[in-house]
């Protein structure tokens, strides 16, 4: 970090170097033409045991593509070498992506390269961990401010496709709720690709704040398609809010909220290499089966489609076929429809919201209502809240969380 240099200490460390000499160092690490120094100031450069006084020199000026140049340049007041420099001008990049096709990107230049820093989006950042299992590798970088070709042999496809995920996932959240990024904090969390070897996985990790993608094996893709982004993300989102303990029917309702909101963020992408739709994870496996379903869970064979005692003795990842139930009944009704064909457990019939709707109270129920320990029968009773909240007690949006929450025998 770098702070502006106060008075007195400014007096007490003298700069060895004149401002002159630091502006035609920083004149020279701009890759622009009409390159200009814009201002300078005398800040602290704060970066551990090398901290030190040193000039923040701001070049403008414009690369070749048109686009302009506000590049920052920190040069070290007392060697007049740099230490460092970034872009004040955020750009759009390319992503041949090996799920979602060709996408836009929030990348930095970054002297003669972008890197995948998406400053629009708080500065989330992309890392290539290279197979490592720790750490953060190497921020993914391209001359051409395109990254991956489509296949996985370009390590930066996937990169690609996680960072693109990350930026639909904030802009849903961001849009749809005011929610500034995962804490609602404006402050992005990062994403880690290629991680160990053959890991068919992807996991949010609270301790590094951080989003991590296994790049699959035998019979899978890399798992960075947009609804995992979205659901893993979304763990996040629930550990700062409702904090839903992951294990029983708290960690069914935890899954859960990611499965529904990986879905949400899927369809507000409207992204035509992945349509929205109520599969999870369908691009993952090369056979094209998805991972869940939310019409009716348990095709998976292991999910549960309705509320039981046994539920809480379940794994988190099919008890949460009930919530699951619950919301596409909420969404979309029961029956057939384009999305799949959706039993109730008690043979009613259901008519469907939206996923607009559906969403707002699942969000606000989670974000007001639900705590740590919230159970089955509580998460009826905060969604019934938000709705009536959201909608009024005697309106159809209420009536209907009331109805789906029937057809699957939560009561």
């Amino acid at each position: 970090s770098i702070t502006a240099a106060p008075r007195r200490a400014a007096l007490a460390a003298r700069p060895a170097v004149g401002e002159a000499a630091a502006g035609r160092a920083a004149l020279a690490a701009s890759t622009a033409t009409a390159r200009r120094i814009d201002g300078t100031q005398l800040v602290y450069d704060a970066d551990g045991a090398r901290t030190a006084l040193a000039y923040e020199v701001v070049v403008g000026g414009v690369y070749a593509d048109d686009t302009p140049s506000e590049l920052h340049v920190l040069v070290d007041a007392a060697t007049g070498g740099v230490r460092d420099s970034w872009e004040g001008v955020q750009r759009e990049g390319t992503g041949n992506t090996l799920h979602s096709g060709t996408v836009p990107l929030g990348t930095t230049a970054a002297g003669s390269t972008y890197q995948l820093t998406d400053g629009a989006r708080g500065g989330h950042k992309t890392y290539d961990l290279n197979g490592g299992t720790s750490g953060t590798g190497t921020l993914a970088a391209s001359a051409t401010n395109v990254f991956g070709d489509g296949t996985v042999a370009n390590r930066q496809t996937v990169a690609a496709d996680a960072h693109y995920g990350a930026a639909v996932t904030w802009d849903y959240f961001k849009n749809t709720f005011g929610r500034n990024g995962i804490r609602n904090d404006g402050v992005a969390a990062y994403s880690r690709v290629h991680y160990s070897t053959n890991y068919a996985n992807a996991f949010w990790s609270d301790s590094c704040f951080c989003m991590t993608y296994g790049d699959g094996g035998s019979g899978w893709a890399p798992l960075t398609s947009l609804d995992v982004a979205g659901h893993e993300m979304t763990h996040g989102v629930t550990s700062n809010t409702a904090g839903l303990i992951y294990s029983g029917e708290s960690g069914g309702l935890n899954e859960a909220t990611s499965d529904i909101f990986g879905t949400l963020v899927e369809f507000s992408a409207a992204n035509a290499s992945d349509p929205g739709d109520y599969l999870i994870g369908e691009k993952l496996r090369t056979t094209g089966v998805p991972l869940r379903y939310m019409d009716k869970p348990s095709k998976d064979g292991s999910s549960a489609d309705c509320w039981s005692t046994r539920i809480r003795f379940k794994d988190v990842h099919y008890s949460s076929g009930v919530a699951n139930h619950f919301f596409y009944l909420l969404a979309v009704g029961s029956g057939a429809s384009a999305y799949g064909d959706s039993p109730t457990c008690d043979g009613s019939a259901i008519t469907g919201i939206g996923n607009a709707k559906a969403g707002a109270i699942w969000y606000r129920a989670l974000t007001i209502y639900m705590t740590s320990r919230t159970n089955y029968a509580g998460a009826r009773t905060a969604t019934l809240s938000a709705a009536a909240d959201l909608y009024g007690a005697s309106s159809v949006e209420y009536r209907t969380v009331a109805a789906a929450w029937t057809a699957v025998s939560v009561s």
